[in-house]
């Protein structure tokens, strides 16, 4: 067992680069799954091992809940009889939290061997990944490649990549959590806006056929074909207003490759939902002058406009335009709606308008909204260009 060593010779530089360059990429995703990989990746390419795994803990800390490895294909993988439960020399970092070095990991006393087809492993390299004293998850290393067994040198680069590894699976952690609480207040919003609205209108619906029912019972046919008209009418803009929390709620895939082309698809999307009149236009300059970020940020604030015009707006059209200028790519989304006053500018794109403002702040940006009343509304962003 080994304590933080201190390497015979300084890192050279292209190990610096090659942990900086891994850090950055374990940093670069908030997917947990996506964060363990990225680790174990640059684990075994920093210390040149065959085989890296990487186990988390359960809430006990007793147990390994899981466990995720690169050097094995996925049939080799598929024929082990079980995954690894933290026992034996796993088990040993797992509970003594201390970095651990082996020549020939199958001579340690605590060794319980390897299940069945399992492929034969000797020289080990065990380190624990810890945030703020709080065990995160444990990086294992075996069969160095070129040598026949780690140095001191692979456990100094891999107990500072472990750092890093660390920070990211708490951040990775803490956005899933995010995501989470986001989710559920998203329910609570759509159970409140469903009851508010679509469930009430379906309500009043039924309160209406109860009456026209009556009024046919005793022969009332001209009030009863009006009444008739009017449940029709109000059963025809509860399916507009079901149709456009389809719309809200459906998952979007866009990873900020092609802010035009996914703005496209989006606008289709909105199109046939609404049955609105759609113009859109992009300067295909525009799209090269922003970043990844910027893309992904124009997408979500346009879903959140469109979802409020959907909504609220009882508009027939819509023009969208993408344009750069100057210093900056804007993008307006403007309808030819009711509109609304602009003190009720909240009630009209509650959470939605917050998101939208954040999304371009974090950017450099601003949204400005144009409302007025019976004339439509128009959602106008701008974007700093990227240099």
């Amino acid at each position: 067992m080994t304590n933080s060593p201190s390497p015979t010779s300084p890192p050279t530089n292209a190990q610096l680069l090659a942990l900086h360059e891994a850090a950055l990429a374990i940093a670069a995703d908030l997917s947990l799954a996506e964060t363990l990989k990225h680790i174990i990746v640059a684990a075994a390419r920093l210390a040149n091992a065959r085989y890296a795994a990487l186990g988390v803990p359960d809430e006990s800390g007793e147990f390994l809940a899981e466990f995720v490895t690169t050097g094995m294909t996925s049939d080799e993988e598929t024929r082990i009889s079980h995954r690894p439960r933290g026992h034996g020399i796993l088990g040993v970092i797992l509970h003594e939290g201390q970095s651990l070095r082996l020549r020939d990991l199958r001579e340690h006393p605590q060794s319980a061997g390897f299940p069945a087809h399992h492929p034969p492993m000797t020289s080990f390299l065990g380190v624990p990944i810890t945030y703020k004293d709080k065990p995160r998850g444990n990086l294992y290393l075996t069969d160095k490649q070129g040598a026949a067994e780690f140095t001191a040198e692979d456990q100094y680069l891999i107990e500072l990549l472990a750092v890093h590894a660390g920070i990211a699976i708490e951040n990775a952690r803490l956005h899933n959590q995010v995501q989470h609480l986001r989710v559920i207040e998203e329910r609570q919003r759509i159970g409140m806006d469903l009851h508010d609205g679509i469930i009430q209108s379906i309500y009043a619906v039924g309160l209406t056929l109860e009456y026209l029912h009556g009024q046919l019972s005793e022969g009332q046919l001209a009030g009863a074909t009006e009444r008739l008209q009017s449940a029709i009418e109000a059963l025809n803009t509860t399916i507009r207003d079901i149709r456009a929390y389809i719309l809200d709620l459906r998952p979007r895939r866009f990873k900020g490759d092609d802010l035009i082309s996914g703005l496209q698809q989006l606008l289709a999307e909105f199109k046939a939902n609404t049955l609105m009149a759609v113009d859109f236009s992009a300067d295909p300059a525009a799209d090269r002058r922003l970043t990844t970020e910027a893309r992904q940020a124009l997408f979500h604030i346009a879903q959140e406009a469109l979802s409020n015009a959907a909504k609220h707006s009882r508009a027939s059209r819509l023009e969208v335009r993408l344009l750069e200028n100057s210093a900056e790519v804007t993008l307006s989304l403007k309808d030819n709606g009711r509109g609304f006053e602009a003190e009720k500018v909240k009630h009209y794109a509650g959470h939605g308008l917050d998101n939208m403002r954040d999304r371009a702040r974090a950017l450099g940006g601003e949204v400005e909204i144009h409302p007025l009343a019976g004339q439509g509304t128009e959602v106008f962003v701008k974007i700093p260009k990227a240099h």
